[in-house]
């Protein structure tokens, strides 16, 4: 019994023992199982990472197949568009090209139109300066001249007169004469220029008015004397005025109008008088003085031509009426003389019808009895005389007015 107790524990420790081995075998088996398929699970894993790498691998890349044949239909499609817009662009835009070329070769004729234009310009502003310039020297000298003297300034007066008168259409020595000399009883007198109007009437026109002080003001450069120089020349005009006025000019003739003409060479000498002496034409036409520059002088000089001309005209139609007068007297004898050869023609006609008719009455009958007897007459046989039906034809247009029985005819004309 005791030795069941001693073994009892004994086998109860190799049984725990064996158990435990048994356990701890199984647990080595659990462990390998459970390391294996833990094993197994990894290497699973792996291959679903492996799969789904590679499926994404692939899908990648049939996409990247896909979107490089997406981007090369787009970008054939956006190519055949960009050809298509540009083509339909280049169509829309061809006229608005054409005309821009037209457009630019007309701006081109137009540059080169202008650039002519210019240059030609310039030449002619060259060539305005030029002679400007040498109209400033004539100016010049013509100023310098005039300071000579009196007897100077007066022969360019005279000569502008001439000019004008001459433009206006008066001839010299024939509507006009100069340096016209007179006596008076205040001695000799010579207006410069008597111009002959039409009806015996004269108009002296005087040019000696001095110009020097207008040169003097011409010549200053500051306003104080110049003012002052063209004071001088109104005063110098005004004081002119006064003596012509004295010299009573239109006393001398018979037939002048009441009045004297003073002859300035140039508005501006007249304008700048005026200009200081306002009342200067007024006063002038109290004096019985008229004061022309070659504007008015002009105008004045064509109304006297025009009076000539009218005054010819004039002349020429009474000699047209003289000369129709007498032809009308021609022509009334010679129309007497026509009805006159008229009533003898008639006469005549009268005449030689009566003639026939005696002829034939009295004589053919008689000599056509030898026709009858056939007398050889050589194969000539009477003539048949027709008596002349045709009357002279009147002159109707003449006609003698009632109580002038006496007086040649008179022609008058008939309608028709």
């Amino acid at each position: 019994m005791n030795d069941l107790l001693v073994i009892a524990p004994s086998l109860l420790a190799i049984a725990f023992a064996g158990g435990f081995v048994l356990a701890v075998l199984a647990l080595g088996k659990a462990r390998a199982r459970a390391a294996a398929a833990e094993a197994r699970a990894e290497m699973m894993e792996m291959q679903q990472i492996r799969s789904g790498e590679l499926i994404k691998a692939q899908a990648a890349e049939s996409a990247g197949a896909v979107a490089e044949q997406l981007v090369a239909r787009a970008q054939e499609t956006f190519r055949s568009q960009e050809l298509l817009a540009q083509a339909r662009l280049e169509g829309q835009l061809k006229p608005v090209a054409d005309t821009l070329a037209k457009f630019e070769a007309q701006v081109a004729a137009m540059e080169k139109s202008r650039a002519e234009d210019t240059g030609g310009l310039k030449q002619q502003i060259a060539e305005l300066l030029t002679a400007s310039t040498a109209t400033q020297d004539e100016a010049r000298k013509l100023s310098h001249a005039l300071r000579r003297g009196a007897g100077v300034q007066g022969r360019w007066g005279e000569q502008m007169l001439r000019n004008v008168l001459e433009a206006a259409g008066l001839q010299n020595r024939f509507d006009f004469d100069e340096q016209f000399s007179m006596d008076s009883d205040e001695g000799r007198k010579r207006p410069d220029v008597v111009v002959r109007m039409p009806g015996g009437g004269v108009l002296v026109i005087d040019a000696k008015c001095s110009l020097n002080a207008f040169l003097d003001a011409q010549n200053e450069t500051e306003d104080g004397p110049r003012e002052a120089a063209y004071l001088r020349h109104a005063v110098s005009v005004r004081e002119h005025v006064r003596g012509l006025s004295a010299k009573a000019y239109w006393d001398q003739f018979e037939r002048s109008p009441d009045l004297v003409a003073m002859f300035l060479p140039g508005d501006g000498y007249l304008a700048a008088a005026v200009e200081r002496h306002p009342d200067l034409l007024s006063d002038a036409m109290t004096q019985r003085v008229v004061v022309v520059t070659p504007t008015t002088l002009f105008a004045l000089c064509k109304a006297v031509a025009y009076g000539w001309r009218v005054e010819e005209q004039a002349k020429g139609a009474d000699k047209v009426v003289q000369l129709g007068r007498e032809l009308y007297k021609r022509l009334a004898v010679m129309g007497a003389h026509a009805q006159g050869v008229g009533k003898a023609l008639e006469s005549a006609v009268g005449k030689y019808n009566q003639f026939v008719g005696s002829l034939e009455s009295q004589v053919m009958t008689q000599a056509r009895r030898f026709e009858e007897l056939a007398v050889d007459h050589e194969g000539r046989a009477l003539p048949e005389l027709q008596p002349v039906e045709a009357g002279v034809r009147p002159l109707t247009k003449l006609a003698t007015p009632e109580g002038a029985a006496d007086s040649p005819p008179i022609l008058t004309s008939r309608a028709g």
